[in-house]
């Protein structure tokens, strides 16, 4: 799982090193995520995510990535003097985990945000559930369930452009 993490890690950070436009921030919901973007043609994006989360049931904090290759499905020009808003989508893939316990998903998101004019900063509202399993082990068990706390994954982002 190390080894597959560093991978995934190095090849958003190699396509970073490329890039035209990406953007840094966080991400609050049911924990805290630091975030990167990268965008490509036509305002399409890739986007990592990294951190903690506490909506495992158990108390406890879980590290969770996100990896997700969103689509800027249309812009609407509703304030013209704060900025344009937008609405996005995408998919990618989900994994994490604390001790004894792990699980990976297909991942989705959907978005609404604004980019403000006159700042490169952006402001918005998704749901990015989580389809997968979830895996228990150690201490003498095994138990493999369906990771049903990824469904309620909402959260606020804040991006710095660069």
């Amino acid at each position: 799982m190390k080894k597959f993490l560093l991978l995934v890690a190095a090849v958003v950070i190699s396509t970073s090193a490329f890039s035209q436009e990406w953007a840094v921030g966080g991400r609050v919901g049911s924990g805290f995520q630091a975030v990167g973007q990268y965008t490509l043609s036509n305002d399409n994006y890739v986007e990592a995510r990294f951190g903690a989360a506490w909506n495992n049931g158990g108390g406890t904090v879980t590290a969770d990535f996100t990896a997700l290759y969103n689509w800027r499905i249309f812009e609407m020009d509703w304030t013209p003097r704060a900025g344009m808003w937008f609405f996005d989508a995408g998919c990618g893939l989900n994994v994490g985990g604390r001790e004894h316990y792990a699980y990976v998903g297909a991942a989705g998101m959907a978005r609404l945000g604004i980019k403000f004019n006159g700042a490169p900063v952006s402001l918005s509202a998704d749901w990015t559930p989580v389809f997968g399993a979830a895996i228990g082990y150690g201490g003498g068990y095994s138990v493999a369930d369906f990771h049903k706390y990824g469904l309620a994954n909402l959260g606020i982002t804040c991006t710095y452009h660069f």
